[in-house]
């Protein structure tokens, strides 16, 4: 046990470090929205929520790449490897072309689904500047598959830290009109953003290209599309039967957030930009538990690859403990400390700001609570993602969160008139169903494949 808990934690720690850096993005983007306003906080809060959706979702279907490699690697079988992640690479391109030109026109969907139109048209800035950064973050994000099922992934983090490190100086540059470049404000935060996550995918692809050890891989091989193998065709099956319901999986438990965040809009801005601000820090605690999930993933993924059953099972075990435990302290944080992580977005000091930081402060308590549930879910999902389980998974995530979670907190924040709180906590109901049946799930799962 003591030895699989090492291997997972090894695994582990780097994939939460990196989905941390990763995450760095949009919450520097959020944090110097605030500079610009209360106003520009709600309004680019409401696109980076727009874009962060559609790129959970698509990421989830390409993050199929993840089990099927590291089950191939498990196997021994490098070919397929390579195969594998070549074929994610160009489901991400294919995909992502339509995504992108959807956030370029993100403020007219906003405006249809009720949102006030001072608020789209500053959403509308940041969607178009940030939508061309949407294919390489998936390039990125399959890349980051392919090292994790190698057991590789310490370069992940570099990359990621570094760019995160781009995007604050180019955050500051461009919004205040620094080094002879114009003013662009809330603009300028998107083209960062795109212009780091191109950086990412870039030196990603180059560190990848330069290494002997990955070669054999040939994953960036040109394919010829007139000789599509039957075995190639199999293989782009198998992503989207595995993928599908993965990205349908967040899409149910982003969509949640989505809804309520567009629910909350009506409620007016204060509500908005304090959700923002409480939205953003917990999207930054969940990336830990992300990483847990995805070296759960891989664990699980390789040692059923391996036909180890029991070392299976309690690879899924161990990650599932190790997400509690992790968010438990974050919880902790959250409920000791909630006045110095606003501070982090707003000024706190500032008489203007009194009801968005009394409203995110009980905000971050509701968080608190659910922290270590979000944990166990999650961690749970990736262990039977690693066993290519997805789509019971997706069924259920559309049970917790939109028949328990979006239904509970419809009647605790508009029938009860308990406004946001009422809200968060249906999501802390939606998310506690869940934890509980995935779990179950796996310790009820066969574990052959």
């Amino acid at each position: 046990m003591f030895s699989e808990v090492k291997k997972c934690l090894m695994l582990a720690v780097p994939l939460a470090a990196a989905q941390l850096a990763q995450s760095a993005t949009g919450f520097v983007d959020t944090v110097m929205m605030g500079w610009l306003g209360s106003q520009t906080i709600a309004s680019g809060g409401l696109g980076s929520v727009i874009f962060s959706f559609c790129l959970l979702i698509i990421t989830g279907i390409v993050s199929a790449v993840s089990p099927l490699a590291a089950q191939a690697y498990g196997a021994g079988n490098r070919e397929k490897v390579g195969t594998i992640v070549r074929l994610g690479l160009g489901i991400s391109l294919v995909l992502g072309i339509p995504i992108t030109l959807l956030l370029y026109n993100g403020g007219t969907l906003l405006l249809l689904l009720g949102q006030d139109a001072n608020t789209v048209a500053l959403a509308e800035i940041y969607l178009r500047a940030i939508a061309l950064g949407f294919i390489p973050a998936l390039g990125f994000g399959v890349l980051k598959s392919f090292l994790s099922a190698l057991l590789q992934p310490q370069l992940v983090i570099v990359t990621v830290v570094l760019g995160t490190l781009f995007n604050i100086i180019a955050n500051y540059v461009l919004m205040f009109g620094k080094l002879g470049f114009p003013a662009l404000g809330l603009a300028g935060i998107g083209w960062a953003s795109t212009l780091s996550l191109w950086s990412m995918f870039v030196a990603l692809t180059v560190y990848i290209c330069n290494q002997p050890d990955f070669a054999v891989y040939d994953i960036f091989r040109p394919s010829s599309y007139e000789a599509f193998p039957l075995e190639h065709r199999r293989i782009v099956g198998e992503i989207f039967q595995v993928g599908l319901p993965i990205g349908g999986l967040i899409a149910v438990e982003g969509g949640l957030f989505t809804v309520v965040t567009f629910s909350i809009g009506r409620l007016g801005t204060t509500a908005l930009a304090a959700h923002q601000i409480a939205l953003q820090t917990i999207s930054i605690s969940f990336q830990m538990a992300l990483g847990i999930s995805l070296a759960t993933t891989v664990r699980v993924g390789q040692l059923a690859g391996q036909n180890d059953l029991v070392g299976t099972r309690l690879a899924g075990y161990v990650g599932i403990a190790i997400a509690a435990l992790s968010m438990g302290v974050v919880a902790l944080v959250f409920r000791l400390i909630p006045k110095s992580i606003i501070s982090l977005y707003i000024d706190i000091n500032n008489h203007n700001n009194a009801d968005v930081v009394a409203l995110a402060v009980k905000l971050l308590a509701v968080a608190a609570i659910f922290q270590i549930v979000d944990g166990v879910q999650v961690t749970a999902a990736g262990a039977l993602r690693g066993l290519k389980d997805t789509r019971i998974p997706m069924l259920i995530g559309i049970f917790a969160y939109w028949c328990v979670g979006l239904f509970t907190g419809y009647i605790f924040g508009i029938s009860l008139e308990f406004g946001a709180i009422g809200f968060w906590w249906g999501l802390a109901i939606g998310l506690a169903i869940a934890a509980i049946i995935l779990t179950w799930r796996f310790s009820t799962r066969k574990t052959n494949n």
